[in-house]
């Protein structure tokens, strides 16, 4: 009886945390089926809540033990809906020099919430797409990491500024 109690209390306090993220307007995820290819894009379809405000944007990123890298090379491509295309290839950090891995998490999966951009105002109306694409690569070869291994989770993060 005791352990249901526990439990109860720990499954409230973790819903009290999530709902408590007054910040987040957009907050989606999407699994990576066991290896992450080159030419598997992860695509996020977007309404703006808002064409005045400014907003933050996040990649976030679920990883296991099995990501041996201690960067990670993606490719970002903002897609306007008038036909306006913003891509950026980008640069994290993954694991710190002694090669343990970053971000949140008492598991064997950590957490990355890397900044995209900063104080974004989605001007125009209509839907955006955000897709995100790996472009790893080994050191000394010119084709990209095949399969990527250790991501399992790619998702994207809309935050209200603090400037409100």
């Amino acid at each position: 009886m005791r352990q249901i109690n526990v439990l109860l209390w720990l499954l409230a306090l973790g819903l009290l945390y999530v709902s408590c993220d007054s910040k987040s307007v957009y907050d989606v995820y999407k699994s990576v089926p066991n290896k992450w290819h080159k030419d598997s894009i992860v695509s996020f379809n977007i309404t703006p809540p808002d064409s005045i405000k400014p907003y933050n944007l996040f990649i976030n990123l679920r990883n296991t033990e099995a990501y041996k890298y201690s960067n990670l090379y993606l490719i970002v491509e903002m897609d306007f809906p008038h036909g306006k295309i913003i891509k950026d290839t980008l640069e994290y950090r993954m694991a710190d020099p002694s090669g343990k891995l970053l971000g949140e998490g008492m598991t064997d999966i950590k957490e990355n919430k890397l900044w995209y951009k900063e104080g974004v105002v989605f001007a125009e109306s209509g839907d955006y797409t955000v897709k995100i694409q790996q472009a790893m690569r080994e050191n000394g070869k010119v084709d990209g990491v095949e399969a990527l291994e250790g991501i399992t989770d790619v998702g994207f993060r809309i935050e209200k500024t603090t400037k409100e």
